[in-house]
């Protein structure tokens, strides 16, 4: 059992350290916990069970059936149809964004979700005046409680419905029950979102500024002539920029009065070309001095009004998802600018903005970057599963003629289970097959639209939560929490133990959140008599709305950034909607299910 702890223990610190990916993390601890079998009394088998373990196939599954929606545009065009109905009236934004959001993440990962929206309300919002910061985390939150409305919205539900499976010998939670505390709880949501959330959401971004003020460059934008002596002259911008000027960014270049359309990799500078380019103070008189450049006799804004050769590449924002491949890589090492065809001017990290040496920052899930790129570059950006472009793009390979086959599959896979014909996972993956044989996807397709991260992690973590209830530590920290009961009422008792497993959540993921507090929940109950289905119930909601941080949950990462948000502002928000959730929550558990 120590053993165990310790290994917990290092799970803990890995998870909320990150010293290595969360995923690479967790196959660790499932190699040591079969290394350590006398101790941990995990099987090589045991061990391996969560790569075949129903739940990592079923969630396998729904990222591609997400992915099969997401490909014919639907949530894209509902979106705007619904904008279209709010004006711009505040309250029905914020009241369209939770019925987009929540009405459907129960039924379609709601990562995806988050992520095809977000471009819709961002335009939203600009359209309409009003600050997208009143609209994100509505959009985050909204997504998240929606999942709870089957047992499909989320991963942590279904590896819930798995583990309680394994560990009461029950069945797997069914399709819909718990559907009608689901819905409970997204109505308080809700309600909450749209009185006093709504007071306590902030207005970080200000409606109606321009990107280059919001990512305040302005100080960063240069104008730079080409002069009859500089080394630039007859070289083009590829050749150029790879002797050691990554950090010095060309915006334009123009060219008799003209901009040039870009992209500027193979264009050769002329003498008299004017550069606009960003780049810090320090770096950018070593460039002048070096390429032998002089400052153009007016600013950058005063030159707004030249004429375009063509259309030219234009900003837009770009949201690196969560668990995204180039994570903790840089944009020199990912060669960003010649692989997307794409220039990188800021980027803006946990509410700050880095505009210095970009070249040599690795990139994490959640910055948002000011991209200039070429129309079909951001089309190629917006389709790249790397990223969410907050733009409205419509990429031409958006299958519409799709959309009824492709909800016709998701609803199959929706009941089948629901009448138990089939188990979920094997309804899922016939789902699957059927996206790729009716052309919903193209086989091409499947595995981009996997988030690999998520699946390794599960497959390792699984192990760790029987390792715990095998050896008995689960039941020992249960013996630890149990006297509380005696204290106060079993409600409170509920809503306590509810408010302990968000907390842990918000350090660790909700997978693995889930499978180290599922056995302890289970033998708490057992414990002190109470029915352990509804303390699994507990384990399931508050895992599942990781509400308090931006980095609880990957949906509130998304938003982070491009609501402008600093790190208090899901404190405000969140934490009083988390108190009344663990409420609604204990008190529903009670009513639905009792203790």
């Amino acid at each position: 059992m120590i053993v165990v702890y310790l290994l917990t223990a290092l799970a803990l610190i890995l998870f909320m350290t990150e010293i290595v990916p969360v995923d690479v993390a967790a196959i660790l601890i499932m190699v040591l916990l079969v290394v350590l079998e006398p101790w941990t009394q995990v099987t090589p088998a045991q061990g391996l069970s969560g790569f075949a373990n129903p739940a990592t196939l079923t969630i396998l599954a729904m990222f591609i059936l997400s992915e099969g929606v997401r490909r014919t545009g639907l949530l894209r065009r509902l979106g705007r149809a619904v904008a279209r109905l709010t004006g711009t009236s505040e309250g029905k934004q914020i009241a369209a964004t939770i019925g987009m959001a929540g009405s459907t993440a129960g039924f379609v990962n709601n990562t995806p979700i988050v992520a095809m929206l977000i471009p819709v309300v961002t335009d939203l919002a600009e359209r309409t005046g009003t600050s997208v910061s009143k609209l994100l985390i509505p959009l985050s939150y909204a997504a998240m409680l929606g999942g709870m409305l089957t047992v499909l919205g989320t991963s942590s539900s279904l590896v819930a419905s798995d583990l309680t499976d394994q560990l009461l010998d029950r069945g797997p939670i069914g399709m819909f029950e718990f559907t009608a505390l689901g819905g409970l709880v997204l109505l308080t949501g809700s309600v909450y979102l749209l009185t006093l959330g709504r007071v306590l959401l902030p207005e970080r971004v200000k409606p109606g500024g321009t990107l280059i003020d919001r990512f305040e460059l302005a100080d960063y934008m240069s104008e730079l002539v080409v002069t009859e002596d500089s080394s630039l002259v007859d070289t083009t911008a590829r050749d150029a920029f790879a002797e050691g000027d990554e950090d010095v960014l060309i915006w334009q270049i123009i060219r008799d009065g003209r901009v040039l359309p870009g992209p500027y990799a193979h264009r050769r500078f002329r003498v008299g070309d004017v550069l606009r380019v960003r780049a810090d103070r320090d770096t950018l008189m070593e460039f002048v001095e070096r390429r032998r450049l002089e400052f153009a006799a007016e600013s950058p804004s005063e030159a707004e009004g030249t004429d375009t050769e063509a259309p030219s590449e234009q900003l837009v924002e770009v949201v690196v998802l969560p668990n995204a491949a180039l994570t903790g890589e840089s944009l020199a090492s990912v060669r960003f600018r010649q692989r997307y065809d794409a220039t990188v001017l800021a980027v803006r990290r946990s509410g700050r903005l880095q505009n210095r040496a970009l070249s040599s920052l690795r990139l994490r899930g959640g910055d948002t970057l000011l991209v200039q790129a070429t129309e079909e570059a951001v089309r190629q950006l917006s389709t790249n599963r790397n990223f969410v472009v907050t733009q409205e793009i419509a990429p031409p390979e958006f299958r519409t003629g799709k959309t009824p086959v492709a909800l016709g599959i998701v609803v199959a896979v929706v009941l089948l289970a629901a009448v138990d014909l089939l188990p979920i996972a094997i309804t899922a993956l016939g789902g699957m097959v059927a996206m790729v044989l009716t052309g919903c996807l193209q086989p091409s397709e499947i595995y981009d639209a996997v988030d690999w991260n998520v699946i390794f992690l599960l497959a390792g973590i699984i192990p760790l939560g029987l390792a715990l209830d095998q050896t008995g530590g689960a039941a020992y920290l249960a013996s630890i929490i149990v006297p509380l009961a005696d204290l106060v009422p079993m409600v409170l008792f509920a809503a306590l133990f509810y408010l302990l497993t968000a907390v842990i959540t918000e350090f660790i993921t909700n997978l693995g959140s889930v499978v180290l507090m599922l056995p302890v929940a289970i033998d708490v109950a057992l414990q002190t008599g109470a029915d352990p289905f509804a303390f699994v119930l507990l384990v399931v909601f508050s895992a599942s709305d990781s509400l308090m941080t931006p980095v609880g949950y990957q949906t509130n990462l998304m938003v982070f950034n491009q609501g402008g948000y600093q790190f208090v502002d899901f404190l405000r928000v969140g934490v009083p909607l988390q108190l009344l959730l663990a409420g609604v929550t204990a008190v529903g558990i009670a009513i639905g299910w009792g203790y």
